[in-house]
């Protein structure tokens, strides 16, 4: 069964070079060697992780992320916060959409800038990401907005998520 952290690395690995290591991500990510070590496991028994060749299945994982995220990781939503603006409150969408008069949506964190309403990350790493890695931060947004967005955002989300995912993954 995987994990929220399982998606937070999936969207790293689709990113690096197979030269990775998993102290590398540990140290770029925040995330405990242990923790990503056995969401590697879970990736790979999952057909998302090629481990042979270091690197991202990219039709399965832009299939799962697109398709699949929103029913194996159902959005939680809390009160009205402080945090990191998310799914279309958050850049890239905040760009591709007309502004509201709704509160955005954000990562609960103290440090956050933004008042919204709280969604709870897919991992607890996700502010602290957000503050060092934009482009991880700005994929678990459109992950978040594939999660909880209406047709048109998930749709929008989803051709911006595969551009991200293009080029730096290799096909199965």
């Amino acid at each position: 069964m995987l994990k929220g952290e399982d998606i937070v690395v999936l969207l790293k690995l689709a990113a690096e070079p197979a030269d990775w290591t998993v102290r590398s991500l540990e140290a770029e990510i925040g995330i405990p060697r242990s923790v990503i070590h056995r969401s590697i496991v879970r990736l790979t028994d999952a057909g998302l992780l090629d481990p042979k060749r270091r690197r991202v299945n990219a039709s399965q994982a832009e299939e799962f992320l697109v398709h699949a995220v929103k029913y194996v990781f159902p959005p939680v939503l809390g009160g009205e916060t402080r945090g990191i603006p998310t799914a279309w409150s958050a850049s890239p969408l905040a760009a591709e959409l007309a502004p509201t008069n709704e509160l955005p949506l954000v990562w609960p964190d103290p440090m956050g800038q933004a008042r919204g309403i709280a969604l709870a990350p897919l991992h607890a790493c996700a502010p602290e990401i957000a503050r060092r890695d934009p482009a991880l931060a700005e994929r678990l947004a459109l992950i978040d907005a594939l999660r909880l967005g209406d047709a048109r955002v998930r749709g929008l989300a989803g051709k911006l998520l595969r551009e991200r995912l293009a080029g730096t993954a290799v096909p199965a």
